[in-house]
């Protein structure tokens, strides 16, 4: 049986319908895992896959997906299942044709995800751990968001890129900055459902201008991670902030803060990838020492 024989038959097992698809139709825009539509000209399915051993990585997507469709706030894929054949791992989702939003979305886009993140939790985590691109990201509940994002977010990402190569100055200036998180992170937030990855690459709009937003690192955080993500790579709609503060206005101090949540982004990327974010982020903490 071929892999895509057997991906179909798990369809047809998990929605009592039969399912016999055309040859998949590859997907680009990712570098973490191959892309795929398939379909037999009445339903269409979305497809990941990736090595065997990445199930859990797709396992935690498909609970990411679930968690944030229970929060009744933005549209995300249905996940329909997930396993492993022929030496790969899949996710298979609802396979839903995005573009690009309009003014309009995007402020449907800002309320939404303030909707979302009124979704709260009784501490800092989520139930199990999952991945931000290929990196583990370690989510053990806590209450304590401090001592949350010092030890299972920027401590982490640090003594990760250690083991990778990225030494001296990098870690001198990190562990200054672990030293110092009390007076960069001056607010108690709530813990609020998380996308966990939200920047332009994982929100389209439907081509009815439903937001939709996929790719989760779920957890539950400070909402303020979130919002300074978007603004990372390129940044949202200027429609989309403006709906989104007044649904929900930023406290003081997000400028600061906002750099330090991103630093995180920028490290993790450094150990995805290397090349110039070992520099960017030296910058990035030298800019945060200087305001404490």
């Amino acid at each position: 049986m071929s892999i895509w024989q057997d991906i179909a038959e798990r369809i047809s097992a998990h929605t009592g319908q039969p399912f016999a698809p055309h040859a998949p139709t590859g997907l680009g825009g990712g570098c973490i895992n191959s892309a795929f539509k398939l379909g037999d000209g009445t339903r269409t399915w979305f497809v990941k896959t990736n090595d065997a051993a990445r199930l859990d990585m797709f396992e935690a997507e498909a609970a990411g997906l679930g968690a944030l469709a229970s929060g009744e706030a933005i549209r995300v894929p249905r996940a329909l299942c997930t396993g492993t054949t022929e030496g790969l791992s899949f996710i298979v989702m609802e396979h839903l044709a995005l573009g690009h939003g309009t003014d309009s979305g995007w402020i449907k886009a800002g309320r939404q995800l303030a909707a979302l993140h009124r979704n709260s939790a009784a501490g800092f985590g989520w139930t199990r751990s999952n991945t931000i691109g290929a990196t583990p990201q370690h989510n053990n509940w806590r209450d304590d968001w401090l001592a949350f994002w010092r030890e299972q977010r920027l401590g982490f990402q640090l003594e990760l890129a250690g083991s990778n190569g990225y030494g001296g100055r990098l870690q001198s200036l990190g562990e200054q900055l672990l030293d110092r998180f009390p007076a960069l992170i001056d607010h108690a937030p709530e813990p609020s459902l998380l996308h966990g990855d939200l920047w332009g690459g994982n929100l389209g709009f439907t081509h009815e201008g439903e937001p939709v937003i996929y790719d989760p690192a779920t957890y539950y955080g400070d909402r303020e991670a979130e919002l300074a993500m978007t603004e990372l790579f390129g940044g949202f709609s200027a429609d989309f902030y403006a709906a989104y503060r007044e649904a929900w206005p930023m406290d003081a101090g997000y400028r600061i803060r906002r750099e330090l949540y991103n630093l995180y982004h920028v490290l993790n990327h450094l150990n995805l990838f290397g090349g110039g974010y070992g520099s960017q982020a030296q910058a990035m903490m030298q800019r945060l020492l200087a305001e404490c």
